[in-house]
């Protein structure tokens, strides 16, 4: 790693900066094999047409649980390679097993990822959890070097409160969360720990108002920054780096331009079907989508076409990719 355990959280001010994307896995048709030649085509496209800053790999956008230990890291490996000098990465090391999480965390250490994710695991029997998930993340923290991000989302079926998430932000190596809550929980959050932990939300929708009223620096996201844009038409890029800049109207107006976009992919997407959604929008921006694995499903024919008819429509340019 490039600093020590003790410098994580200088090393995180510095290195976790800007749009920050969760990577989809694309699965080949049969849904038994990663499609690796499609996903480090990915990798290029986000970093050099796309100008993604990082990424979360091998995490829920990813279907991780639906893989093995070996295919999780083969992801950090093709992270690694492909990010190289060029952009960040966030491995995911979720698991409800604390020793999958360390062996995970040890693994990304090895391979020279900057940094890891773990999200808050679920917690049964228990009507009260905060002493429970400091010492999780204490014993995390413990064992490996790596700097750490916390994620808390209702899929945990709880939240942490922002207290918890501060007395946990004292641990040397724990850097950054990705709160998944309601916004006044985060803002109250960003004032209690300003230089000992980065506090970031996935929702495209609050991005750029946590710039302006928040100053944030940091985008946690998932899938937005690659359904969004195109190498042609970069404008979650451009209004992003209006408002780092203060040129604020400039960039409410740019982002409020990718409403059409916004709407057609919340208006065709299934309820029960968001990554497979995810993964034809992406097939129809020319980059690799590929097949879910169960227990998700996939869209029906009739599905596709006014997901497709959506897009048609919504104005973003979608230029092919080059193959791999």
């Amino acid at each position: 790693m490039p600093y020590h355990r003790n410098e994580a959280k200088e090393w995180a001010a510095e290195n976790m900066r800007g749009i920050w994307a969760a990577a989809l896995t694309p699965f080949k048709p049969d849904g038994l094999a990663i499609d690796e030649a499609g996903l480090r085509r990915n990798f290029r496209h986000w970093i050099d047409d796309l100008g993604i800053d990082g990424f979360f790999v091998a995490g829920k956008q990813g279907e991780f649980w639906s893989m093995s230990l070996d295919e999780r890291k083969r992801l950090m490996q093709i992270a690694v390679e492909e990010t190289a000098g060029k952009a960040g990465a966030i491995m995911s090391c979720s698991d409800q097993n604390i020793d999958t999480v360390v062996e995970l965390a040890r693994y990304a250490e090895k391979i020279g990822a900057g940094s890891i994710v773990v999200h808050a695991p679920v917690l049964s029997f228990l009507n009260k959890r905060d002493e429970t998930l400091y010492r999780y993340y204490e014993a995390i923290s413990r064992e490996v070097n790596i700097s750490i991000a916390m994620w808390s989302h209702p899929d945990s079926g709880y939240l942490m409160s922002p207290e918890l998430c501060a007395r946990v932000a004292e641990l040397p190596n724990i850097v950054a969360i990705k709160y998944s809550v309601p916004r006044e929980m985060y803002v109250r959050l960003t004032e209690m720990t300003r230089g000992k932990l980065i506090v970031s939300t996935a929702s495209e929708d609050e991005w750029f108002d946590n710039i302006v009223e928040l100053g944030w620096r940091l985008y946690l996201c998932s899938s937005p920054p690659y359904l969004l844009q195109t190498k042609h038409d970069r404008r979650m890029l451009d209004y992003t780096d209006l408002a780092f800049a203060g040129e604020v109207a400039e960039a409410r107006k740019l982002r409020d331009s990718l409403n059409p976009v916004r709407g057609a992919i919340a208006s065709t997407r299934p309820p029960e079907k968001p990554p497979a959604h995810s993964k034809y929008w992406q097939e129809l921006l020319g980059q690799a989508g590929g097949a879910v694995r169960a227990p998700m499903l996939e869209l029906t024919e009739a599905e596709k076409r006014a997901t497709k008819a959506a897009f048609d429509a919504c104005g973003l340019a979608a230029p092919a990719l080059a193959p791999a």
